[in-house]
């Protein structure tokens, strides 16, 4: 398939599962998973990040106007997609020369964990202060944070385990 056929479709895709089945989710009353966050995990590293950022605003624009949440969505996406690069760089060590050989599912399990964990710590941190918006309500921030992170997480190996096996 091609590339960007299959980024299309993963993007739909993606979306499609977040506001019609995700958002309606609140397991324990508050923990919500927020998979969406996954196509920027998998869009391809380049050096030139203007397309990653427009795509993430896209993505986080389409979240908020399904969500009604005022932005919060595209500023935490947009967030994450400018700080990706960094990430990569410091948990793979890779150089530019290595971006167009990248791909997730040969790397080891202990740095692709790493690297969603700390995108996704850090998309989930910004989305719950701006939600809160308070510093009385750290504490809360927190708590969402980690729960709704180790959800995401969890749903993403998960579902990364299950097509890996279906298409091997």
């Amino acid at each position: 398939m091609n590339k960007t056929v299959y980024l299309i479709f993963l993007f739909v895709f993606l979306l499609l599962l977040q506001v019609l089945i995700l958002n309606n989710i609140l397991f324990l009353g508050y923990v919500n998973p927020y998979v969406y966050i996954v196509f920027i995990f998998l869009f391809p590293i380049k050096e030139n990040r203007f397309s990653l950022l427009l795509v993430a605003f896209l993505l986080g624009l389409c979240v908020d106007a399904f969500s009604n949440s005022g932005g919060i969505h595209t500023f935490s996406t947009v967030f994450m997609a400018y700080i990706r690069l960094f990430v990569f760089k410091t948990v793979f060590k890779k150089t530019s020369s290595d971006y167009l050989l990248f791909n997730l599912r040969h790397e080891s399990f202990d740095k692709v964990f790493n690297y969603t964990a700390i995108l996704t710590l850090v998309h989930h941190f910004i989305l719950f202060s701006l939600t809160n918006f308070s510093f009385y309500n750290i504490s809360n921030v927190l708590i969402n944070t980690l729960f709704s992170s180790v959800f995401t997480l969890l749903l993403y190996f998960l579902g990364s385990f299950i097509f890996r096996k279906k298409l091997t």
